[in-house]
C-alpha cells in the first residue's frame, strides 16, 4: 500500500514538473522587446528616442516620407539628425521632455528624394543626436496599399517647367448660322 502512494506522489510530480518545466528552458515571450506596429524602434540614437519609424514611398520608389515618434527625456531641448542613403540631411528639434510625432497631428512627415526603393524593402537611415555617435539603422517602406498610410505617400511637387501654361490667345467657340452637313 506504502508503494502505492508513493508510486503515485512519484507520477503526479513527474508530471507537474514535466507540464511547467518547459517555463525553465524557453524565453518568455512577453520579456522580448520588439516593435509592435509596422515600423522599427531605433536603440541608441542618442537622447532623442526614434520609435515605430518607418517610411512611405511613392509608387515609383523614389520619393518617401520618413514616419517616426521622436522623443526627448533630457531636461534640455535637443535635435535629431537624420539621412536616407548617404543623401542630405535633415534636422528636428524636441523641447525638453516632449515628443514630436511625424506624419501624425505635431508635424508633418520629413520627406527624401532620390531615393532607390520599393515597398516592402528594408532601408539603412541614419538618426544622430546629442554627443552621440549615431546609429544606421534598417526601416521598413510601406506604400499606400493601406488606407490608413494612403494619406502618407508623398504628393510630387510641381516644378516650374510643369506649371500650367495660359494660352496667349484665349479662343471662345461662337455658334455658327449655318448648319453643318
Amino acid at each position: 500500500m506504502k508503494s502505492r502512494l508513493a508510486a503515485s506522489i512519484a507520477l503526479s510530480a513527474l508530471v507537474i514538473v514535466g507540464a511547467t518545466g518547459c517555463s525553465m528552458i524557453s524565453p518568455q515571450a512577453t520579456t522580448i522587446d520588439y516593435s509592435a506596429s509596422d515600423g522599427a524602434n531605433v536603440p541608441k540614437s542618442g537622447p532623442i528616442e526614434v520609435r515605430n519609424a518607418f517610411v512611405v514611398v511613392d509608387e515609383a520608389g523614389t520619393t518617401g516620407n520618413l514616419i517616426a515618434g521622436l522623443v526627448n527625456t533630457t531636461a534640455d531641448a535637443a535635435t535629431i539628425h537624420i539621412s536616407i542613403g548617404g543623401g542630405v540631411s535633415q534636422s528636428v528639434r524636441i523641447p525638453a521632455h516632449k515628443s514630436v510625432s511625424l506624419g501624425g497631428d505635431d508635424a508633418a512627415p520629413l520627406t527624401f528624394e532620390n531615393l532607390d526603393t520599393k515597398a516592402g524593402a528594408i532601408i539603412e537611415v541614419y538618426f544622430q543626436s546629442g554627443d552621440a555617435e549615431g546609429i544606421k539603422y534598417g526601416i521598413p517602406v510601406l506604400d499606400g496599399t493601406l488606407p490608413y498610410y494612403s494619406k502618407l505617400v508623398p504628393t510630387p511637387q510641381p516644378s516650374p517647367a510643369t506649371k500650367p501654361v495660359a494660352p496667349a490667345v484665349e479662343v471662345t467657340p461662337t455658334p455658327s448660322e449655318t448648319p453643318v452637313g
